[in-house]
Parts: structure tokens; C-alpha cells; sequence
């Protein structure tokens, strides 16, 4: 574990690789006797069935007694952090795990395309052709072809209204809605480019906010808040921590960012392993990129990056 002092202020950002969750557990476990330096802030990005990552790093901290104080989430991270904002935390491990299983159980790893570059779509026909109960369908009128014009609502390959149920049965959005914890999520417009963050402190939040972060084109259709259609938030920011940085009034945070991409990595040489390394580099966090800009533009009370790594 490496540690990076900046300047003189205080974010903490635990990035997690895949595969480290030995790693995790020795490090949450190191902080049970610690003081934390502010609220507790846990962000996770989107990766498809990498989500399973999430649930672990979760479990880690709810061990050591830590609970998020604000859970801030984009695609499959807006889903696994809206289950943590909506129970009790006695609760969240299973509702957790019970989505992890609905992902896990029909293989959705592979169709990773349908979150994050191409992935081996075709390796599992029944899924690609069939689709996941309670998760999503194929979209019928997408046989007549890529240049039919459908709306922004339908032009996809795939309907994510099963999704809505399981999320009801997994949320209780009037628990999300009573703030025990802080749920921001990300999506981004998709006639302005620009991000957008609905949060909790500012406004009920409901499935349709949760669904908008996870709809990644062109395989998940966009989903309309407040009349302005949304895709997935990973297409613009898949760490969204910037969020935290730029709040106003400033608070000093504990940033536990689950990064399941790796920014570094080894030359690819094959074309499958190109496709991984894009994958890789477009949706790795840009937490180090961002922390000497952000010391630049108004620090916080210093800095410190701990970097858990395979």
C-alpha cells in the first residue's frame, strides 16, 4: 500500500483493483481504530459485472463498522449504491447479494459490451438474444434496423423496464428519500453532453434517476428526468468524484473510491487484449489526475492517496 501526501489538505481515496479483496480487508481492518477525517464518502463506477467487486469492498467496510455517509454512483455503481442508500445497514449485504446473483447467475459478465466497450457479447447466445429476467429484454423493434428512426427512448437494443420492479423490490426509495445516507447519481444529457447529478439533499430520488445512470447506448434506451433524456453517466465521467470536490460549503472527506479499471497496464498484443486495454484506460479513475488540479484550484485539508493494487 503506497502513500501519497498532498499539499496540506485531506481526501482519502482507497482505490481498489480487482482481484484485491485480501487487500481491502487488511486495510479497513487497519481503520477501526482510526479517527476519520470527515464524512465518509463511498464512490463506485460503473463496470458491469465487475459490480460484484462493489459488493465485496461494501462488505469490507461494513465490517469494520464504516458506513458511507454519502454514496455517490453511475451505471452499475448507481445501482449497487442506491441498494446501500435504500435499507437498513443490517440489511444491505443481502439485498446486495441478491442483485449480485440476478447478475452473476445469468452470466451478465458476458455481455459486458452492454456497460463498457465491446467484451465478448456473443460468447452466450441465450443471454444476447434472450436478454435477463428482471433485468432487461431484447427490444423488439430494433430487428427493423440501426437506422429506423425510434426516439431517444426506444433506439436500443435492448428495454430495461424489467429492471424497475427488481429495483422496487430491492429499494425502499422512502428510506433513500429520508437521507440516512446521501445518494447522488450520475447521467448525462444526452442532447447537451453536459453531466447531471440528482441528489438526495436536493430532491426525491426514484428508479427512473437509478435507471437514466445505468442506460449505456446504444444497448440500454434513455430514460427522461425532468422531460431531458439521460444515458449512463460512465459515458462521461465513470468516477464521478469531482462531485465531492466541487461541493460548496467545503467538508473534509474520507474518499473510498471502488476502481475496478486499471489505469496501468501491460502493452496489449492480442485484439481481445486491446479491447480489455481500451476498456481499461477509457473508464479508469482519473482521481490522481484530478487531486493536483483540484489542490490547485482550493484545497481541502490535504490530500492523502492510498493505492490498494493487485
Amino acid at each position: 500500500m503506497d502513500c501519497h501526501p498532498f499539499a496540506q489538505d485531506s481526501i482519502l481515496e482507497v482505490t481498489v483493483a480487482r482481484n484485491a479483496q485480501n487487500q481491502v480487508n487488511a486495510a479497513s481492518g487497519a481503520r477501526r481504530e482510526m479517527n476519520l477525517p470527515g464524512q465518509v464518502v463511498l464512490v463506485l463506477q460503473g463496470g458491469g459485472a465487475l459490480g460484484a467487486y462493489q459488493v465485496g469492498v461494501y462488505q469490507a467496510l461494513h465490517e469494520a463498522g464504516i458506513e458511507p455517509d454519502w454514496i455517490i454512483g453511475t451505471s452499475i455503481g448507481a445501482i449497487n449504491g442506491t441498494i446501500i442508500a435504500g435499507n437498513k445497514p443490517e440489511d444491505r449485504l443481502a439485498r446486495l447479494t441478491q442483485f449480485g446473483n440476478l447478475v452473476q447467475n445469468h452470466r451478465v459478465a458476458d455481455i459486458g459490451a452492454m456497460w463498457a466497450g465491446f467484451g465478448n457479447v456473443f460468447s452466450n447466445l441465450e443471454v444476447f438474444t434472450r436478454g435477463v429476467d428482471g433485468f432487461f429484454v431484447p427490444n423488439a423493434e430494433a430487428v427493423w434496423g440501426v437506422h429506423v428512426p425510434l426516439g431517444v427512448e426506444r433506439a436500443a437494443f435492448y428495454s430495461t423496464a424489467p429492471l424497475q420492479d427488481t429495483l422496487a423490490e430491492l429499494i425502499d426509495f422512502d428510506y433513500v428519500n429520508a437521507k440516512h445516507a446521501r445518494l447522488t447519481l450520475g447521467a448525462v444529457n444526452v442532447r447537451t453532453g453536459e453531466m447531471h447529478y440528482s441528489d438526495s439533499r436536493d430532491r426525491n430520488l426514484c428508479a427512473t434517476h437509478v435507471m437514466a445512470s445505468g442506460a449505456l447506448p446504444p444497448a440500454f434506451p434513455a430514460l427522461r428526468v425532468d422531460g431531458e433524456p439521460y444515458w449512463d453517466g460512465g459515458v462521461y465521467s465513470n468516477t464521478p468524484i469531482e462531485v465531492v470536490l466541487d461541493e460548496k460549503p467545503r467538508r473534509d472527506s474520507l474518499i473510498l473510491a471502488a476502481n475496478m479499471w486499471h489505469p496501468r497496464g501491460p502493452e496489449p498484443e492480442t485484439i481481445w487484449q486491446v479491447l480489455d486495454r481500451h476498456k481499461d484506460i477509457q473508464y479508469a479513475s482519473r482521481a490522481l489526475d484530478q487531486a493536483p488540479w483540484q489542490r490547485q484550484c482550493d484545497a481541502m485539508d490535504g490530500v492523502i492517496v492510498h493505492e490498494v493494487s493487485q
